[in-house]
């Protein structure tokens, strides 16, 4: 666009005034902070303390690309008190907090009715009570890229377990903790923190866990075992075994730190027997095989959806597996071959649906049974000798009670024995004594009789 300079030249000088005016305006009010950049008044202002984490101190460029060798963070004021977790290397030893006006806190050397501080072999666990506002530092081997945690309330949320269960049954329940309202996504805190779960008996009289002790049933855990599906996921699984008595328990939760302990009640659940039954068909053939039986409770699961895996153990410890699938009813049979006299013991694990179409899976207890030995036992019977005498043949059942009494009878009359020697050493023992001491007063008496006459 070209500019008219004779029109500039002829412009009122009034109107020249007010575009100067405006002009400066302009130039005042952009100085005051009028136009701001709207993506700068987005950002949040980087040294201010979080809830759960403490950012490392930014003051510059330099300082932002080597937090590490850095550590430092900054505390905000009017904090009544604030509780840090510094993640460090395996086995090193526990840092040193550096205050802003430069004065330390050690592990060995601090005030401690401000400070308490708790050291492990992967972490240390600070509470501060009113710290000093400003810039800290944390000197140690502290682990790279790992925020410092501030606990403030440390909880965890878990799976709601079912209303009702069984016994002997598996759970697998999932949880995931909890620092104030923000997930702990650390990998490290796991190593922290202990999760228990205790179950304890409402004690309720019509119920047979009426008066039980509080029983553990499990830890969660984050390392890829067991139930757990992956390591360092921040995903907790606790693997419940419900092998205790029936009745209604409740599930707690414990988060268990170094310098606290929170807990999580749920709803009371109803722990079911067993709802399966074994039982055993003796052959009396030593050819025929015994049978197994598996009864099957239908109160509460569905008959026709139950499988079983197990094995039988025989009497020389050799184990065979076994399955029943695919059948229906509520009773299923298995063959166990007849081996030789002795116990057989049977192990079953249980897979199928409730009656609300849940699905679990349980063991039965071992269930055992005793095979005699039918070649070794004596019948008892009479035969006839040769002067035609009758002789009874006992039983070799028989024969072992009769022995068993005659070596108690034989105890019996070596301890009676035995106590009527030891009164008779205790009879000779006070006699004696008694003569010693009859002896002693007839000397004593003589003795100060011939004194007497001498005087």
């Amino acid at each position: 666009m070209e500019i008219n300079k004779q029109y500039f030249l002829n412009f009122p000088f009034i109107n020249g005034l007010k575009m100067i005016a405006f002009m400066l305006t302009l130039i005042a009010a952009f100085n005051a902070g009028a136009f701001v950049d709207s993506d700068k008044e987005s950002k949040p202002e980087k040294n201010t303390l979080n809830k759960t984490t403490v950012e490392y101190y930014q003051k510059d460029n330099i300082t932002n690309q080597i937090p590490y060798f850095d550590n430092r963070f900054r505390l905000d004021a009017n904090l009544d008190e604030i509780t840090l977790i510094f993640y460090r290397k395996s086995g090193s030893t526990p840092i040193i907090l550096i205050r802003p006006d430069g004065s330390k806190i050690r592990v060995n050397q601090f005030d401690y009715e401000k400070v308490q501080w708790f050291d492990d072999s992967t972490f240390d666990m600070i509470k501060i009570k009113n710290p000093m506002p400003g810039p800290w530092q944390a000197v140690g081997d502290i682990l790279p890229n790992s925020q410092i945690l501030v606990v403030s309330d440390v909880k965890i949320e878990v799976e709601p377990l079912p209303e009702m269960a069984f016994s002997g049954e598996t759970l697998k329940v999932v949880g995931k903790l909890f620092n104030g309202d923000d997930a702990i996504e650390s990998p490290y805190f796991k190593n922290v923190v202990n999760l228990d779960v205790n179950f304890y008996s409402t004690n309720k009289a019509e119920h047979e866990n009426f008066g039980a002790d509080a029983i553990k049933v499990t830890s969660f855990r984050d390392d890829g075992r067991g139930l757990d599906e992956y390591a360092n996921d921040n995903k907790f699984t606790g693997e419940f075994i419900l092998d205790f008595a029936p009745g209604e328990w409740q599930p707690v939760y414990l988060v268990k730190l170094p310098m606290t302990t929170r807990e999580l009640r749920q709803t009371p659940i109803l722990l079911y027997k067993t709802p399966v039954e074994l039982s055993v068909v003796r052959s009396e053939d030593d050819e025929k095989p015994h049978q197994l039986v598996v009864s099957i409770d239908p109160s509460h699961v569905d008959p026709n959806s139950l499988v079983f895996q197990g094995k039988f153990t025989y009497p020389d410890r050799q184990t065979e597996p076994f399955s029943i699938m695919e059948e229906s009813g509520e009773s299923r049979t298995a063959t166990i071959t007849n081996t030789e006299p002795g116990i057989y013991r049977v192990n079953v694990s249980v897979f199928g649906k409730t009656i609300t179409g849940r699905e679990f899976r349980l063991v039965v207890p071992e269930f055992s049974f005793n095979v005699e030995d039918n070649d070794t036992l004596l019948t008892l019977n009479s035969s006839v000798d040769a002067d035609g005498t009758y002789t009874t043949i006992e039983t070799a059942e028989e024969l072992l009670i009769k022995a068993e009494r005659e070596k108690a009878e034989a105890l019996l009359l070596k301890q009676q024995a035995q106590e009527k020697e030891e009164q008779e050493t205790i009879i000779i023992i006070v006699a004696g004594n008694s003569i010693i001491i009859l002896i002693a007063v007839i000397l004593f008496f003589t003795l100060r009789r011939k004194k007497l006459k001498s005087k």
